[in-house]
């Protein structure tokens, strides 16, 4: 396809360039703001075509955006928002290859037809990376700054290639500071003295909200109270000053001097959306004064007053419509996606398919989960110096509040083992940017009742980004989450939330129930390219609740892996033509609860651990429904609406003919919160009497 190519004109080696900047640059600057609002306006002309799907464009931000991406080199990495298109154009982006994500084309080089225009995901030779983000209304702070923070830490390693020293721009509206996410980037930024640039654009809108109605301060004021956040103010509707001023910038973050924010004041030309267009909301006072700012109208009146002709200009804008026009048909007439790709790329393919290592080796000894864990992850640590583990309390003496962190930082330094602020939303989402760098996080939420403010990171970030970059950017992420009630926890230490993980799609969820299983387990997280939640009971960690002695095992050698998505049968039954029998299908705790039960049935109830709950081991279940006909499906989560009847359903719809008797279920009473007393505690949850009253009941059917 054709390209970009700045026309140049011999009056320019004549001409008195006052900023010192390179009159090719100035040249390409100038046609590239051209092609940017040429671009605008075809998609208001063609708005038949061109907005079957929601966009927006950069007309107003051309300056400050091309000033930015014309200067990110090929070793950089970016996270942008969804007005960015002139960055993109700007590091060398073709017309048509915007087009063709802007009509959800199969060669959108971005998604392959599946997300907005001006949502990248770039990974190619020769550019800077763009890794996928979300929507980009604030929660892409979070995953850059995990980028730099990833950055940082492979620097201090000496495991980056080259002697490059590589920056992150992150691009945000100013409207999205006001996201608290976002101030949890700042803040790790700041502490941590991060090689990051904020590039806040600020044109005074939100959507028909004014930032007089959404803020007290703009950004620069605001990042004012993070110290160590280098601050500067630029004319964003001026190339020159934003060229120059991007430069000090990348300058700053390049010389390892912290992290900056720049603040752009820009005027908003076009509409907010094609969804939402200027003429519904604003008034043409306000449409005039923002038109007095216009990017290109300065800078021609710039140009003209350094020497560069009005023919010079003139070239330079056909030259840039007329490739418009050109790629517009291309992009127009290319094919649209196969329907048989919609379902590609949810998860990269694991290298992990099938048991390895010694689980019992000569001369193990027994160990309790939550050792097993830790001897996991330092296992990990020694073979991978890229892998850092980070959360709260996990650093220093202490080692995690259940001691399940103890002794790796004094082994591996606190530049690998560190506490974060209390964030779950940057916990979560800074994994994003680790993993696009090359970094490989293992981090940990401190309870599951604590994972709620970095839920959004999971669904937006986490789980969305190998479908929506047709899979250039699977995001390796472990994430170690102590889940369940262990006997006077109460309501904020106590929880069960697998279901809500459950119904997020893109991420794999892990549930182990003995020693054994969580060190293979571990490994095998670690291991896969996609996130994955590891779901550790803390009534199993000690094996020092009554009735849990079976999750102490002996342990497993260090090469000791198990694939995610495989089933373990833990008791089997012997079936025969006298007695029913029944499989219980369950994970976690209920592992206990079940053998404790089937203990007052010899012989007649197999359990089957799933140990990972996505993927399911769904031929196990089918194959032991087969053999028993009857099914128990068992969880410690309250019943309604939970994981644990979504199965018994399934099982229900799918293995109907083979069931001797209703699918049998059980989990905790539906209430909010578990509570504090332990008594009251005991009454809301399963137990083994429970489960062996409901199991002789199922049996007997």
């Amino acid at each position: 396809m054709s390209s970009t190519a700045t026309a140049k004109s011999k009056s320019n080696k004549k001409s008195v360039n006052s900023s010192k900047i390179d009159s090719d640059i100035l040249l390409k600057a100038y046609q590239l703001m051209c092609t940017a609002e040429r671009m605008a306006h075809t998609y208001d002309e063609f708005k038949e075509v061109c907005s079957k799907y929601v966009h927006s464009t950069s007309r107003g931000h051309e300056a400050i955006q091309l000033a930015a991406g014309m200067q990110l080199k090929s070793y950089d990495f970016a996270s942008l928002y969804y007005r960015d298109e002139s960055i993109l154009l700007g590091i060398g982006m073709q017309p048509y290859e915007l087009m063709m994500q802007l009509m959800a084309k199969a060669d959108d080089p971005f998604s392959g037809g599946r997300t907005y225009y001006a949502h990248p995901s770039l990974k190619r030779d020769g550019f800077p990376t763009i890794p996928h983000q979300s929507s980009a209304t604030g929660m892409q702070a979070i995953p850059a700054t995990g980028m730099a923070h990833g950055l940082q830490y492979l620097e201090g390693q000496g495991l980056l290639e080259g002697d490059n020293k590589p920056i992150v721009l992150c691009s945000l509206g100013d409207g999205s500071v006001t996201e608290g996410e976002v101030s949890e980037a700042f803040q790790m930024a700041v502490l941590k003295d991060l090689p990051i640039i904020y590039l806040i654009q600020d044109n005074d809108w939100g959507i028909s909200a004014t930032g007089k109605e959404m803020r007290a301060m703009d950004a620069y004021d605001f990042a004012a109270g993070f110290v160590g956040m280098s601050r500067m103010r630029l004319d964003g509707s001026d190339f020159i000053d934003s060229y120059q001023g991007i430069k000090k910038a990348i300058d700053h973050v390049r010389n390892r001097k912290g992290p900056i924010l720049v603040h752009a004041k820009c005027p908003l030309l076009g509409h907010h959306t094609s969804g939402v267009r200027k003429e519904w909301y604003r008034g043409d006072a306000n449409l005039k004064l923002h038109s007095k700012d216009d990017p290109i109208i300065k800078f021609e009146t710039y140009l003209k007053s350094v020497g560069i002709t009005a023919k010079t200009l003139k070239d330079l804008k056909q030259s840039a419509h007329e490739l418009v026009v050109k790629d517009y048909e291309y992009a127009l007439n290319s094919d649209d996606p196969a329907l048989a790709s919609f379902d590609k790329h949810e998860f990269e393919e694991t290298p992990i398919i099938e048991e390895k290592g010694e689980r019992k080796p000569k001369g193990a000894e027994k160990v309790v989960m939550v050792d097993a864990a830790l001897h996991a992850v330092e296992d990990i640590l020694k073979r991978h110096p890229e892998a850092l583990f980070y959360g709260q309390d996990v650093g220093g003496t202490l080692g995690g509040v259940f001691r399940e962190a103890a002794t790796l930082a004094h082994k591996f330094g606190d530049e690998r083992i560190f506490n974060t602020p209390i964030q779950e939303a940057y916990i979560v989402g800074s994994t994003a940017g680790m993993s696009a760098v090359g970094a490989k996080a293992i981090v940990e939420i401190q309870f599951a009742d604590y994972i709620w403010p970095g839920i959004n990171q999971l669904v937006e970030e986490l789980s969305k980004s190998c479908y929506l970059s047709n899979g250039k950017f699977p995001i390796q992420s472990l994430i170690r989450v102590p889940i369940g009630a262990y006997g006077g926890g109460g309501p904020y230490h106590s929880g069960s939330i697998e279901s809500t993980l459950l119904n997020i799609r893109g991420i794999k969820v892990v549930f182990p129930s003995n020693a054994a299983d969580m060190k293979g387990l571990m490994k095998a997280a670690f291991y896969d390219p996609n996130p994955v939640v590891m779901l550790e009971h803390k009534g199993l960690y000690w094996s020092k609740v009554p009735g849990t002695g079976d999750a102490k095992t002996f342990e497993p050698d260090e090469h000791y892996i198990i694939p995610l998505g495989k089933a373990n049968t833990v008791l089997e039954a012997n079936k025969d033509a006298n007695n029913s029998t029944a499989v219980i299908i369950t994970y976690g705790m209920g592992v206990h609860w079940a053998k404790a039960a089937a203990k007052s049935f010899e012989g007649r109830v197999e359990i089957l651990d799933l140990r990972t709950l996505n993927p399911i081991d769904w031929d196990a279940i089918v194959t032991a429904i087969e053999k028993h006909n009857r099914a128990f499906v068992l969880t410690e989560e309250p019943l309604l609406n939970s994981f644990a009847e979504s199965l018994a359903g399934r099982i229900s719809r799918h293995c109907f003919e083979q069931l001797d008797a209703p699918v049998e279920i059980m989990g905790a009473v539906s209430l909010p919160a578990i509570p504090l007393n332990v008594d009251l505690e005991k009454q809301m949850l399963p137990n083994a009497e429970k489960v062996k009253e409901a199991l002789g009941n199922l049996l007997a059917y």
